[in-house]
């Protein structure tokens, strides 16, 4: 069994390998970019994970971590236009740099090489490996979606097992998919799949309770992002929507007014909110709720407990990050 770093220098080599053709050079420079700015490759490296915990690893999973990756590339250009942002990994995003059009086409022409990565793997998975595929990237459609129909809403108006639902459609699927895939192509039983996928599920609903939790309450200099970036964009969050929820109303009455202005001390008066409500404690716990959960997964699936470490080690890094 390999590390999640050993397994994401093997992958970034062959993925590196991948080209796009010369011209149109606007439409391929443009499906380059969001390629070269990086990621940390968790997606297609998880589909490597999944073959190698039932099997010797298969050129067969690399296959189909590429077309994951460029499946999850693709999203990224598109949502990127839609919530009209200016930077991605701390770069001019597609449609910034090369103009809309370009940026819609070039995830276009990303989205049709996943099936030519998929084309090429073994015939005997292939039908069930395009079919989880398929259902992981709907799913991450309608996330999408219901992400952007939450923004049309107040806080109070959207509960928290729907926002949970919306969290899962939109990131955790494709995690849970990877590994799946990975298991098809190792030889995983149908239990063992369905238990990896939860796994993978799981472990995405906490880390984005994760996420949450470090943009409002993390050091900046660790996470690499101003403090309360969530916070000043109005971003429906796990905090914010639980905020909602335990706090008295005189406290629901400041929040909403907050929400509504941009003073210059809105970070800190919103933070002070959240702690005397006890959100960050609250975000703890269910973070942690989540996390033994995925746990639970784990330990179902049958095989010998020192294969399954190396994701028991990838989920305690995830979850338990500082940045």
């Amino acid at each position: 069994m390999q590390s999640f770093k050993e397994l994401t220098g093997q992958f970034s080599k062959h993925f590196d390998q991948l080209q796009f053709p010369e011209q149109p050079n606007r439409l391929y420079d443009a499906a380059r970019h969001i390629l070269e700015i990086g990621g940390k490759r968790i997606r297609p490296v998880l589909c490597l994970m999944g073959n190698e915990l039932f099997d010797e690893l298969h050129q067969d999973a690399f296959h189909a971590g590429s077309a994951v990756e460029l499946f999850h590339n693709f999203t990224l250009i598109h949502d990127d236009i839609m919530d009209k942002a200016p930077i991605r990994r701390g770069n001019p995003t597609v449609h910034m740099v090369y103009g809309e059009t370009a940026a819609i086409l070039s995830g276009d022409v990303m989205l049709i090489n996943v099936y030519e990565r998929l084309n090429k793997v073994h015939a005997k998975y292939q039908k069930k490996l395009v079919s989880v595929f398929n259902k992981a990237a709907i799913e991450v459609c309608e996330g999408q979606q219901l992400d952007m129909d939450f923004e049309l809403l107040e806080p109070e108006a959207v509960d928290y097992d729907s926002y949970v639902n919306m969290i899962g459609l939109k990131t955790s699927v494709l995690l849970a998919a990877s590994l799946q895939m990975g298991a098809i192509i190792g030889g995983g039983s149908e239990g063992n799949q369905g238990h990896l996928y939860a796994f993978g599920k799981n472990v995405g609903i906490a880390f984005q309770i994760q996420d949450d939790f470090l943009d409002a309450f993390g050091d900046p200099e660790k996470f690499g992002k101003q403090q309360g970036g969530d916070i000043l964009a109005n971003k429906k969050t796990f905090l914010l929507l639980k905020a909602f929820e335990l706090c008295n109303p005189a406290q629901k009455a400041e929040l909403k007014a907050l929400l509504a202005s941009n003073p210059e001390d809105k970070v800190a008066r919103v933070l002070q909110l959240f702690r005397d409500c006890k959100v960050d404690e609250w975000a703890e716990k269910e973070k942690e709720r989540f996390t033994q959960m995925a746990f639970k997964n784990l330990d179902d699936i049958a095989v010998l407990t020192s294969r399954k470490q190396p994701l028991r080690d990838l989920a305690d890094f995830l979850l338990n990050r500082q940045q």
